[in-house]
């Protein structure tokens, strides 16, 4: 321990602040995305590419940490990781006008904040979930979803403080919140330094990476993964565009009513779930989640008034909020002893589904030249959701019984 005075309460707040992190990491960009379009003069399939670019280098970070992690170790990692994090979100008020200046390309620079706030957002997602799951204190599945839960209140904040900000200072002026919204990964890396630390190595046996690999269920939860991330960030990603360009409202209400609402709701559900895990099962509450996410894409794409679309966009939040944890929770009480390469190789397919879910929507729009048939696209990842819980569920027979994570 490097601090006395500290325990591992302060280990599980600095966890909050990481997943705060990575909402922001996640959820800045994308409200500046047509700022980026009209100052820098960036294509609408441009913009795809760096939310491709964001999730394509945290899934190869996830896959790099299943072998590198416990070399490196959970501190040094976690701290790597918010410097990173810092560096690429103050850089986005620097390095593009910069490389525009050098070398006639913003977008370059834009491309250089993306990886190094991504490095970060890689290490993030591997790091802080097994972290908090070492940490010595009862109850995991309900500690795992409101440990998610923080991501959603993050998302929230940055919505509704960029907003506020947008609003009194003017959107001319985003290069200087992007520093302000750096101090928080910044701060964060040196609270890391003081906390105690335990690794999985210290609760479980570690089950081979080979013999991990040989679990049918291992490969059912990576599908799952997948479509969780994939249902969850096809509309965070875009719901301020598609309130501004596809509902046609302003941009203030566009952000406070689509991924502002989106991510209210997700937290809730999972604050929710945190609640309710000793009353409802866990895979009766992601089937229902499944199919209330399909209802929310469709009312977002099909809703006849601007108001029902940003409605459905608010529902689908509530709807993807246990999809990920609910995952995690699942795969850490049938998989015992997975340790950090289950979570690292978990988290990969997570962030292909964050890649995958923003991309075949930006490429859908880009074809079809309509963001809401971009989002109708997005309806096949919770769909494939359920149909996925449900084969967990035929594997599930004939093994040994084994409670519902609670």
């Amino acid at each position: 321990m490097k601090n006395r005075t500290l325990n591992y309460q302060h280990t599980i707040w600095a966890s909050y602040l990481g997943y705060v992190t990575q909402a922001i990491v996640n959820n800045l960009s994308p409200l500046l995305f047509l700022t980026f379009q009209s100052q820098y003069g960036i294509s609408l399939d441009k913009i795809t590419w760096l939310i491709t670019l964001n999730f394509g280098i945290q899934l190869t970070v996830d896959l790099a940490s299943a072998v590198l992690i416990d070399k490196i170790g959970y501190r040094t990692g976690v701290i790597a990781a918010h410097i990173s994090a810092a560096l690429g979100l103050a850089g986005m008020a620097v390095l593009p006008g910069l490389s525009g200046e050098l070398f006639g390309s913003a977008y370059a620079g834009l491309l250089v904040c993306v990886v190094l706030y991504a490095l970060g957002g890689g290490l993030i997602e591997v790091l802080i979930s097994p972290i908090v799951e070492a940490c010595p204190t009862e109850g995991k599945a309900a500690a795992m979803s409101l440990l998610h839960s923080f991501y959603c209140w993050g998302q929230m904040a940055v919505v509704l403080l960029s907003t506020v900000f947008f609003a009194a200072a003017g959107m001319g002026n985003w290069r200087i919140l992007c520093v302000l919204w750096a101090f928080l990964p910044a701060c964060n890396a040196f609270y890391f330094r003081k906390v105690p630390i335990r690794t999985l190595e210290e609760e479980h046996e570690t089950m081979p990476l080979p013999r991990l690999l040989r679990q049918k269920m291992f490969w059912v939860f990576c599908v799952l993964m997948l479509c969780a991330g994939a249902s969850e960030l096809a509309m965070s990603q875009w719901a301020s565009a598609f309130a501004e360009a596809g509902l046609h409202v302003n941009k203030a209400l566009g952000d406070l009513a689509g991924p502002c609402m989106f991510a209210a709701l997700m937290g809730t559900a999972r604050v929710l779930h945190a609640k309710l895990a000793d009353r409802i099962p866990l895979m009766r509450f992601m089937i229902c989640c499944g199919l209330l996410c399909i209802s929310s894409y469709l009312l977002a794409v099909y809703a006849p008034v601007p108001m029902l679309g940003l409605v459905g966009c608010g529902i689908c939040g509530f709807s993807v909020g246990v999809m990920w944890p609910g995952t995690f929770s699942l795969a850490t009480t049938t998989l015992k002893g997975g340790g950090t390469a289950m979570f690292a190789l978990l988290s990969l397919a997570g962030d292909m589904g964050c890649s995958l879910g923003p991309t075949v929507v930006g490429m859908a729009s880009v074809e079809s030249g309509d963001l809401k048939s971009g989002l109708m696209m997005a309806v096949l990842f919770p769909i494939l959701l359920c149909i996925g819980m449900l084969l967990w569920k035929r594997l599930s027979i004939g093994e040994e019984p084994q409670r519902s994570p609670e």
